[in-house]
Formats: structure tokens, sequence, C-alpha cells
């Protein structure tokens, strides 16, 4: 039984606490931006949120299937059963990894968001001329480049992609993950202020993160977990 996609999922729902701070914050500026009138209509308003979700979700189901392919390449170069081992130990460990950020206690993981530098400064301008947003399309294309702003856990997510070795497996796991954000994200987009005041709890950051540090473990343990042949 492949249990990676449920892990990428609770690792995104739990990550999101973490990134109120960031992620919340552009999610609630990028709401407060919309005109007055389209704020005050619930449905609409909901459906500005899901556009800029969207597309910050398909961003990372594509950067996930380049990653996954690039993962495959580095299997076909290891003897497949050593391959799998150590690629599901590297998934297991990058996990851990994850999970200390969080908790507050592995600050210096947050330096693997130099690695997004080359690519955000390219798109970042295109964000900027997208600006105001005022229709669905555009908050989608928006989306879509919010999606490679650099962020520790997001890329640390996209190198256990890497270990899924596939590109279908690559990108199912970031997508997984997308959707676990999703729930906090859309909820910052009314409630901004509230979501982040309620994630910088210490306690609650400190549990979540030793939860994703279990799930690290687990995927080490259980080859089910990370075995990157039982996807795609």
């Amino acid at each position: 039984m492949d249990l990676s996609l449920p892990v990428a999922f609770t690792v995104g729902l739990f990550s999101t606490l973490h990134c109120a701070g960031m992620c919340g914050g552009i999610m609630g500026a990028l709401s407060y931006g919309l005109p007055g009138d389209l704020r005050a209509d619930s449905r609409r308003f909901l459906l500005f949120i899901l556009a800029y979700n969207l597309g910050r979700i398909l961003s990372y189901t594509f950067a996930g299937a380049v990653i996954g392919g690039l993962g495959a390449t580095l299997l076909e170069g290891l003897h497949l059963a050593s391959g799998h081992l150590w690629l599901r130990w590297a998934a297991g460990l990058i996990m851990v990894g994850i999970g200390l950020h969080i908790a507050g206690w592995f600050p210096q993981f947050a330096r693997v968001e130099r690695l997004g530098g080359p690519v955000w400064r390219r798109l970042e301008p295109l964000g900027r001329r997208l600006m105001p947003v005022q229709t669905l399309g555009q908050a989608f294309i928006y989306g879509a480049v919010w999606g490679w702003l650099p962020c520790g856990l997001v890329y640390t997510m996209l190198l256990t992609a890497a270990t899924r070795g596939t590109a279908v497996g690559g990108a199912l796991f970031m997508g997984a993950f997308g959707v676990g954000t999703l729930p906090t994200l859309v909820a910052a987009g009314f409630y901004v202020g509230h979501i982040s005041q309620w994630a910088r709890r210490p306690l609650l950051k400190q549990l979540v993160g030793l939860s994703v540090v279990s799930m690290g473990i687990l995927t080490m343990l259980y080859q089910g977990v990370g075995g990157a042949a039982s996807t795609g």
C-alpha cells in the first residue's frame, strides 16, 4: 500500500500553519486588493480565492512532474533495488527536516529557498504586471506565478517528489501537497488576521512538527510509503 499521497496531503495541511505568516499574508493582500463590490459578493469572492490557489497548485504539480522526471533519470543510474532504498531514505530524512523546521528547531533548513531565487526573479515582474487583478483569468495566472515564490517547505517537498521516481509520481505527490494547503489558505483569504494569529502559537507548531517528523520516520521504515516504483 502506497501512503505517499496521504502523507503529502497531510504535510501540506500541517505546513500551512507554519507558513500562514507569509502565504496567509499574501492571500490576505490579494483578497483585499480586489474591488470592494467583488469582496461584498461572497460567492464571487470565493471564486477568485479559488482561482488564485488553483493556479498555485498547478505550478506545484508541474514542478513535481519535472523534478519527478529528474528523479527517474537518477533512478535509472542506480541498481533498481538499492535505488529505491536510497530514495526512500532520502524522502524520509527530508521530511524529518521539514518537521523540525515547522517546529522551529531547525531554521537553517529554510536555506533551500535560495534554490528558487533565479526562477522567481524572472517571474516576479510578470506578477506585478497582473495587478490589480480584475478577472478570474488574471487571478489564476497570478496564482500560477505565486506558486514559484521561494518557500523552504515547498522546495523541500519538491526534493521529496524527486524520490517518487517518475514524472507522474512527482506530479501527483506535489498535487496532493498543494491540495493539503488549500483549506488554510482559502480561510486566510477571508480571515487572514485570525488565521495568522492562531498559526503563530509555538505549541501548535511543535505538535505539527513532531507529527511530520513521525511521518518521515514512517517513510524510512515502511517500504510502502516511499517506494518510488509503486507510483506512476
